[in-house]
């Protein structure tokens, strides 16, 4: 494996060098555009509803959706498939309660929309902080996973490597603004999908193209990972083996199900577009994309397992076979080194995308909702000032994440994906829900939800099976005090609870609820709402 890996490594390299360059020209002319707070922050209100579907569905696959499913699927068959569909299924929530709505009644951040009939500063204030937390924990894990993979694919040392890849994400974000982070999802959206269809074609040329001898062969492998021979296509591999399993399946299924609808990186998407029925239409859109991806992920991840032998995989920091090298491997093994070295390129392009999205999101709320609207009262001092703090607080971001990720580079950060995706469930999506549908929710409703959902979904996590192991494979050696990997079971009722009790527990705020039938004209008609910015 290491002397293939030594002998593509040019290959590999040209189409990493290939994306760079392609991406920083499209930065360069996006930089010229991003003048103003609107071409800064929402790309001009410009972007088309398929362009917007392409961004959204690049945004959100992955590395995790693109290496890591696929080899979930290869060693825990069934099971690995269920991310596939929780994943899939998450955009139907928002499309159906967060997309028109947020575009009609925000303007940059999901905060925004609930500042429209709440008191702004506080709901800000705490919207501000759990976007920050969603996108750096989010943004830890992905650089870490860059690090490893890029040294695996090209034999880059991992240091060099997260430098590299915060690096670059800080020249999208900084230079070219929202329309250049947008464009790099676009891009590696479209490589995403080719190179995807292009594997599962070789993989189902090995079943002489018959759907029926594909799962004849998954069927009949004894891969899993497991001593015993195991098929594939039974569920119960990851979960299901105990009742605590199940719970715990039950849990990140509504951590990925529910947490799509509050991802920051993800809803700001949807002020990119000119207007709320583009932005519905970018939904269908994305959830196409991602929907056709996720069923490829069938075919390379359970080809993977009737083609490849465990010995084929390089192993991981812990010693076991390394499922996130699936697709890789199994593409030089069928495709010679140039496919491999373009799938690598895509997994590359996966992580810069993401981490990109990522940063953008993050600085944006700091900067739109945090300095201008909680410190500055939503007046901006000078022309421009908004814009040139989210670029230093990208600057920031990008820093703290390439430092934490070259610490942390030793542990197993993937835990912070399952944490993202609960704080957001638990947190952004209680307020979203109440402030849209809620005639009674008032601020302090607002501000305890966040709250509450926030520190919850973080303490939890934090006396895990993830984070406290008795056997020291873990952050700290101790039994855990919360037996479930994934908190959103406990932390998202708390979440929507924390709000409810903390509407009904205060005084009715007379104000919000004379602004609710204005929120639901404007979301529900765009009446007043953004508008793009012409060009």
């Amino acid at each position: 494996m290491t002397a293939m890996l030594a002998f593509i490594v040019t290959p590999a390299l040209w189409m990493f060098l290939a994306f760079v360059a392609v991406t920083l020209v499209i930065t360069y002319f996006s930089a010229r555009k991003a003048t103003g707070s609107a071409a800064y922050f929402a790309a001009g209100r410009s972007i088309t509803g398929w362009q917007n579907g392409l961004a959204v569905a690049g945004d959100y696959m992955s590395a995790a959706s693109f290496l890591g499913i696929s080899g979930a699927i290869c060693l825990k068959g069934y099971d690995g498939f269920m991310y596939s569909v929780g994943f899939l299924v998450a955009y139907l929530t928002v499309l159906l309660i967060v997309a028109e709505p947020l575009r009609n009644a925000g303007k940059y951040t999901m905060a925004d929309l609930l500042a429209y009939r709440l008191s702004p500063r506080p709901v800000r204030a705490m919207a501000s902080l759990s976007t920050l937390t969603v996108s750096t924990f989010y943004m830890i894990a992905q650089m870490v996973g860059a690090g490893g993979i890029i040294k695996v694919l090209i034999g880059i040392d991992f240091v060099p490597a997260v430098i590299g890849v915060g690096v670059l994400m800080l020249v999208y974000v900084v230079f070219g603004g929202m329309l250049a982070t947008t464009w790099v999802q676009i891009i590696k959206a479209g490589l995403l999908m080719a190179g995807a269809f292009v594997l599962s074609f070789m993989v189902l040329g090995r079943h002489d193209f018959s759907v029926s001898n594909f799962f004849d062969s998954v069927a009949a492998a004894t891969y899993g990972g497991t001593e015993a021979p195991v098929n594939l296509l039974n569920p119960g591999l990851q979960y299901g083996a105990t009742t605590l399993s199940k719970i715990d399946f039950i849990s990140l299924a509504l951590g990925l199900v529910l947490g799509t609808a509050g991802l920051p990186h993800i809803l700001v998407r949807f002020y990119t577009v000119p207007d709320a029925k583009t932005a519905r239409i970018s939904v269908v859109w994305a959830t196409a994309i991602i929907g056709v991806f996720y069923i490829l992920t069938t075919f390379f991840g359970f080809g993977a397992a009737t083609i490849l032998k465990l010995s084929d995989l390089p192993l991981d920091a812990a010693g076991k076979p390394d499922g996130n090298m699936v697709a890789p491997v199994l593409a030089h093994l069928l495709g010679g080194e140039w496919f491999f070295a373009f799938i690598s390129a895509v997994a590359f392009a996966t992580i810069l995308a993401v981490v990109a999205g990522l940063t953008m999101s993050a600085s944006t709320s700091f900067a739109h909702d945090f300095y201008s609207n909680v410190i500055h009262h939503g007046k901006e001092r000078t022309q421009g000032e908004e814009v040139r703090v989210a670029r230093i607080t990208a600057f920031v971001v990008g820093a703290v994440s390439i430092f934490l990720a070259i610490k942390l580079r030793s542990l197993n950060v993937a835990f912070l994906v399952g944490l993202a995706f609960a704080v957001a469930a638990s947190a952004n999506l209680p307020a979203i829900v109440f402030s849209v549908f809620w005639k009674r929710f008032n601020t302090t409703g607002a501000v305890a939800g966040l709250a509450v959902g926030l520190f919850s979904s973080i303490a939890l996590i934090l006396v895990s099976p993830s984070v406290m192991d008795p056997n020291g494979k873990a952050l700290i050696t101790a039994d855990p005090l919360f037996p479930l990997k994934n908190p959103g079971i406990v932390s998202i009722p708390l979440g929507f609870l924390a709000a409810w009790l903390g509407t009904l527990l205060s005084p009715r705020d007379k104000s919000a609820e004379a602004k609710f039938a204005e929120l639901s004209v404007r979301s529900q008609t765009g009446l007043g709402a953004e508008k793009a910015t012409a060009h």
